[in-house]
């Protein structure tokens, strides 16, 4: 366990916002949790993973626990399936290399997705046509109040577009602490459509993909289109896709014949917000040190010293630009803090 007081947040968020914390305490076991927990009940608890999916607007007034607890086991398997645990602070993208290595499909589409095992129910996070709920069985999670650990499974966590229960009305109530998936050994199921999946492997020359070669495709779209945050501040896709109706979207079309758009159950359609915002204008827009990404308009960027209220800024004026434009509201992916 590491304790520091009046600490800088900047290497804990892939923004690079620096802000301060006024303790900052770093836990790398359940024990380690539960003790830290026990002893500060009553205060205020910041709680901390990857930091890839939030924007620090100001100094952390509160006890900011970082969870750095790792490991990965299996848990069960058979002739098809493997059940595999992995603790919540093992790196995301990380894991899903390390299920490719031992031929495990599933997680694939989603390789080089920044963050943390432990902070990816909360956010249902997704890409390139698959989503965590599609290979998640449960996780382990520490209400934060009885100390009592809780097995969510898939059902009970709701998982919705970009959203859980942890985000709604289990917010703050509890700390993820591990997350079982179930993957694939033999079979694989290769989802190539999405996106410009088949135009890179093209590219590369590949035929007959396997699982790995969908994951180097993956990673050479996104490395072509998003920043890496080690260079370029910046916490991944700033908005989520927004979804309209089928009436709404046949209003837009007659205005946009080119629109981009993937059906959402019966009647609803979704929309790129990173089209949208491209098609305001608005790709590669600068105030100051932050920055709407040159290549990829879903994402806000820090240049350097950007604060967290200016990147903040930027994501309200794009949002009156979007909702001037196209009548559409852009609602944040990152959490505001």
């Amino acid at each position: 366990m590491k304790v520091s007081q009046n600490a800088s947040l900047k290497s804990y968020n892939t923004f690079g916002i620096d802000v301060k914390a006024k303790t900052l305490i770093s836990v790398r076991s359940i024990g380690e949790l539960v003790s830290v927990l026990k002893k500060n009940y009553a205060e205020d608890l910041f709680i901390l993973g990857g930091g890839s999916n939030m924007l620090l607007t100001q100094n952390v007034d509160a006890t900011v626990v970082h969870i750095d607890i790792k490991g990965v086991e299996v848990i069960r398997e058979t002739e098809e399936f493997v059940f595999v645990k992995a603790n919540a602070g093992e790196n995301w993208h990380e894991f899903v290399l390390y299920t490719l290595q031992q031929n495990w499909g599933g997680l694939e589409n989603l390789s080089l997705i920044p963050g943390n095992v432990g902070t990816s129910p909360i956010q249902n996070i997704g890409a390139y046509g698959v989503e965590l709920k599609d290979h998640f069985i449960s996780c382990d999670a520490i209400d934060i109040q009885t100390l009592e650990i809780i097995n969510f499974t898939a059902e009970e966590c709701e998982f919705d577009y970009r959203n859980s229960i942890f985000k709604n009305k289990a917010k703050g109530k509890y700390i993820i602490t591990n997350v079982i998936f179930k993957l694939r050994k033999t079979n694989h199921t290769l989802l190539t459509n999405y996106g410009a999946i088949n135009e890179a492997l093209n590219e590369m020359g590949v035929a007959d993909p396997s699982i790995r070669d969908i994951s180097k495709a993956v990673i050479k779209i996104r490395q072509q289109k998003l920043p890496d945050p080690k260079e370029l501040g910046n916490s991944g896709s700033f908005f989520k896709n927004p979804v309209i109706t089928e009436k709404e979207f046949e209003i837009l079309k007659n205005q946009f014949p080119e629109i981009p758009n993937y059906p959402v159950g019966q009647n609803s359609v979704k929309i790129p917000a990173g089209w949208l915002i491209d098609k305001a204008g608005l790709k590669g827009y600068r105030e100051g040190d932050a920055g709407v990404h040159k290549n990829q308009a879903l994402v806000l960027v820090n240049y350097g010293e950007a604060t967290g209220e200016e990147i903040l800024d930027l994501a309200h004026k794009v949002q009156a630009e979007i909702r001037a434009k196209f009548k559409i509201h852009l609602e944040p992916e990152v959490n505001i803090i």
